[in-house]
């Protein structure tokens, strides 16, 4: 069984942001697996489902993103996961433009509260996850306030072929082939010109 657990922050406020790019691709895997995310159980909104013939339970986390790890703890203790294989992470990551994925096997937070804090309550970094980029923040940007901003509509656009592209690797993860996600998602987009 995986348990892929996408982050965000609850509320209605936060839903479309950069921030919260993980429940939106937990939504796609949804709707694309039929499996409906709406129990809650462990601190978060989960569903049981089947991809790619593997048992998967979808996660959202309601903890807020920096506390997210003690929800996925929750979830990993009960279901006894092991993360370095079944558990696999979706969120947003601003080194990255928009839409483009970064996929790893196990590493850093880079930074971003919610890994850190997933590290800090599993005691590894050894899990799969895939980085959703949301564009580097303006100079003139307050952090927070980048975001827990909205996308514009040329931005929507490349997002949803980036949502697209992880619900795909997530499918080849799954399946054993994250070596082949990595190579086919992790390379940068040409520049349009």
């Amino acid at each position: 069984m995986f348990i892929i657990a996408g982050l965000g922050n609850p509320d209605k406020q936060y839903e479309g942001t950069r921030h919260n790019v993980g429940f939106d691709v937990i939504d796609r895997l949804a709707d694309k697996y039929n499996i409906s995310v709406d129990a809650r159980k462990h601190r978060a909104f989960v569903g049981k489902g089947i991809i790619e013939g593997q048992k998967v339970i979808l996660a959202k986390p309601q903890t807020y993103m920096n506390l997210s790890g003690e929800s996925i703890r929750s979830l990993v203790d009960y279901y006894k996961i092991a993360e370095e294989h079944e558990l696999i992470v979706i969120y947003d990551d601003i080194n990255l433009g928009v839409g483009q994925l970064r996929i790893r096997e196990k590493g850093s937070a880079g930074g971003h509260n919610g890994i850190k804090n997933i590290i800090a309550c599993l005691g590894t970094q050894v899990f799969p996850r895939i980085r959703v980029g949301v564009g580097e923040k303006p100079s003139r940007y307050d952090l927070a306030d980048y975001v827990l901003g909205h996308f514009s509509k040329a931005e929507r656009e490349l997002m949803d072929e980036g949502y697209d592209n992880a619900v795909s690797a997530v499918g080849m993860i799954i399946s054993g082939r994250i070596g082949d996600a990595m190579s086919e998602f992790n390379r940068k987009k040409k520049e349009e010109k």
